[in-house]
């Protein structure tokens, strides 16, 4: 080879490095737009695994709410089908046994032990009569199904009990049927 061929392949290798150098660079710019394409979608899908986490965690947490409320009230239903027994216990006591017979007297005082005993369980499972003989009248656990005219009462007073109201825990069970003085 002589020195005009080596002159002429030196310039056509100058020349091919310069293309392969043109190709490389708009390569090197799509490979930053495809790399950066990747960043972010990657960045995406994180966001998207915080969202899918806090979602999950935010249901969790729900469940355990739900899961702790229906424990605190797992009685409810029992209670509220107790209390027209306990009621008829009391209308059952209320009747005078000093003029009853002997036999009649006893009947009524086993009443009287297992109105106790059901009064008792009660209590353990707190649930818990409403207080409001002479109290205010308050809408929220009592209704009112009569009203009458009282000398030296107060107006909005409760005058007589018709019903009792119970309380389970701090939900209303049953509110108090009341006579309320206008």
């Amino acid at each position: 080879m002589n020195n005009e061929e080596i002159k002429e392949e030196k310039v056509q290798l100058e020349e091919q490095k310069k293309e392969i150098k043109k190709e490389e660079k708009p390569k090197k710019i799509k490979g930053n737009k495809e790399l950066e394409k990747l960043r972010l979608e990657n960045q995406a899908l994180n966001e998207k695994i915080l969202r899918i986490s806090a979602d999950a965690q935010n249901m969790r947490k729900r469940l355990e709410d739900e899961i702790a409320r229906l424990q605190k009230y797992e009685g409810l239903d029992l209670a509220r089908e107790l209390l027209p027994t306990i009621d008829n216990f009391e209308r059952a006591i209320q009747l005078d046994d000093t003029n009853l017979e002997d036999e009649l007297s006893k009947f009524l005082s086993g009443f009287k032990m297992i109105y106790a005993n059901l009064v008792n369980l009660l209590n353990q499972k707190e649930i818990k009569e409403i207080d409001c003989l002479g109290k205010e009248f308050d809408p929220s656990i009592m209704d009112a199904v009569l009203t009458s005219k009282e000398e030296g009462v107060e107006k909005n007073q409760v005058i007589e009990v018709l019903q009792k109201g119970y309380m389970y825990k701090d939900k209303l069970l049953r509110p108090a049927m009341v006579k309320v003085s206008e």
